[in-house]
């Protein structure tokens, strides 16, 4: 049985908005002694969700309403169906992303898909699930958006006259190479087009799926073209499997990087998201093994925890690691300045305070000791062309 109720009552205007936020929240929901996370969402039976990470899918943040499963005495919420990958189509007016933000390398990105298959419960991309009106729990990872045209988008925006080349970063929201990709393809057009203008790519991903593609990376890497960064989490398959669950595993990232260091492509592995007493023993062992596939360049994240996503990470401890819920999040306000998260910039990825200095020295040492960073790899952009065919008809005047 699936029963609907508000999200909020009604406010008076004059409240501040942060008191009708907290008011809102308190009379939506029903929490137990026993359950401190009833307010995070509904649980999902592990049938439903088999083979996915979130263990709730809550309704945005934005829904007047919310659905909650309840049991109705007759065994109902046995019958309700498994959660299976639906995907629509966006048709989208433009296909490169800008931004301005101060402390990432890139000022423009390319997204083929929204949602992400993958089910990385830790993912920071999930909050914006709730835009499209779905949850940024199971619905994130099994209602997807492909953008079928952004093949043809992108070799409009390249062709336009007044563009001018810089890195166009990939995979930094969610991952080009999830499963969906095998079948849509849309990765693969997007560097076709690439490689046609000598056009500069940093990839980033976690599958071994960016393999397919080498036959197109290894020349554009020849010219200094193209990079690709693969996160390596942990090298543990049981801590991979639930935290990570449709993302290659470990053992097959590692042969990812030799195989894309083998052809040529410059490869950085990314030790992210560091989450505190769950992965943070494992930096020097990532690195020592990304370094021996081939790994160049090396960086890491601390856990993030935007929005919903931190009831997500709280609710996949609770499931998987209850003995360790109250110390992991207590070691991540140690790192955000005794808050869930700190959105500041130049803080959002590294944290500060104590805690957070030592991770990043002991990886600042271990990627020294190793040999990663020793020179960092800038892609060109001088040889960007646009094909003759775009340009066909200004050459007439």
């Amino acid at each position: 049985m699936i029963r609907i109720k508000p999200t909020a009552r009604p406010m008076p205007a004059a409240q501040p908005l942060r008191q009708q936020q907290s008011d809102a929240i308190s009379a939506s929901v029903r929490v137990a002694p026993a359950d401190p996370l009833a307010h995070a969402g509904h649980r999902i039976d592990p049938d439903r969700r088999r083979g996915r990470g979130a263990t709730i899918n809550p309704a945005g943040r934005f829904e007047a309403e919310q659905r909650v499963a309840e049991d109705d005495g007759w065994g109902s919420l046995g019958e309700l169906p498994p959660f299976k990958t639906e995907i629509t189509y966006e048709k989208a007016r433009t296909i490169i992303t800008r931004n301005d933000s101060p402390d990432i390398s890139f000022d423009r990105s390319i997204n083929p898909y929204r949602g992400c298959e993958h089910g990385c419960v830790y993912c920071f991309a999930r909050p914006s699930h709730a835009y499209l009106g779905l949850s940024p729990g199971l619905d994130f990872e099994s209602k997807l958006t492909a953008k079928p045209d952004a093949a043809a988008l992108l070799e409009k925006e390249l062709s336009a006259l007044n563009y001018q080349p810089r890195t166009i970063a990939i995979g930094t929201n969610t991952d080009p190479y999830q499963p969906i990709e095998k079948k849509f393809r849309i990765m693969r057009e997007v560097l076709e087009v690439l490689a046609r203008f000598n056009h500069p790519v940093g990839i980033v991903t976690k599958s071994a799926l960016v393999q397919r593609d080498i036959d197109l990376l290894a020349p554009m890497a020849a010219k200094g073209l193209a990079k690709v960064a693969l996160s390596v989490t942990t090298l543990d398959s049981k801590v991979a499997r639930g935290m990570e669950p449709r993302a290659a595993a470990p053992a097959k990232r590692l042969e990812t990087i030799r195989k894309l260091s083998e052809a040529g492509i410059p490869v950085t592995v990314l030790v992210a998201p560091i989450v505190p007493a769950i992965n943070e023993h494992e930096i020097e062992r990532i690195l020592d093994a990304a370094k021996a596939a081939g790994a160049q360049e090396a960086g890491y994240v601390l856990l993030r925890l935007p929005l919903e996503v931190r009831d997500i990470v709280q609710e996949w401890l609770l499931t998987h690691h209850p003995d360790k819920l109250r110390h992991v999040m207590s070691l991540v306000r140690a790192t955000r300045g005794g808050k869930d998260y700190d959105s500041q910039w130049g803080q959002r990825m590294v944290g500060s305070g104590p805690y957070a200095w030592m991770i990043g020295r002991r990886f600042e040492m271990a990627a020294e000791r190793i040999g990663f960073n020793t020179s960092r790899k800038r892609l060109r952009t001088d040889l960007f062309v646009k094909p003759q065919k775009a340009v066909a008809q200004l050459s007439l005047f």
